[in-house]
């Protein structure tokens, strides 16, 4: 969309450290790049409130980007796993996409999409981990992970 002439939104759902694609968005022109989370994990069973308090501030930054008129593309990066860790409900998920503007496209990122996003959206693609060197120990590395 950028390299089209077009304006982009993005915000990181459950990241909060400044990793090296958030960084580089950054210096692009054309996109606006913001974070909703922390540098910490999320317990999936026991989310702590703060956690779910920037889930929902970023859903609010995210619904005003979409409704801005500034924006052509609003890819809300990781918010499946938001919805999956009940951070943000997928019926106020639903709600945005089925009430966004008709020149807006919304891409959603991250694992588990909920059965009824997948059911509305026009395409989905699974990336599928076959093997991970941190299965083996390797800690994450600045540039590669993040």
């Amino acid at each position: 969309m950028v390299g089209q002439g077009y304006k982009a939104y993005m915000i990181h759902f459950m990241k909060g450290r400044d990793y090296g694609e958030f960084l580089a968005f950054r210096k692009i022109t054309g996109i606006t790049v913001e974070k909703a989370g922390r540098d910490e994990f999320v317990n999936k069973e026991n989310p702590e409130q703060i956690d779910i308090d920037m889930a929902q501030k970023g859903l609010i930054s995210a619904r005003k980007a979409i409704y801005s008129g500034v924006y052509d593309l609003v890819v809300l990066d990781e918010i499946n796993v938001a919805m999956d860790f009940n951070l943000i409900s997928v019926k106020d998920v639903l709600e945005l996409i089925k009430n966004k503007p008709v020149h807006v496209d919304i891409i959603l990122t991250g694992r588990n999409a909920p059965k009824e996003i997948i059911e509305i959206a026009d395409l989905v693609s699974e990336i599928k981990e076959i093997k991970h060197h941190y299965q083996n120990g390797v800690q994450s590395r600045r540039g590669i992970e993040f």
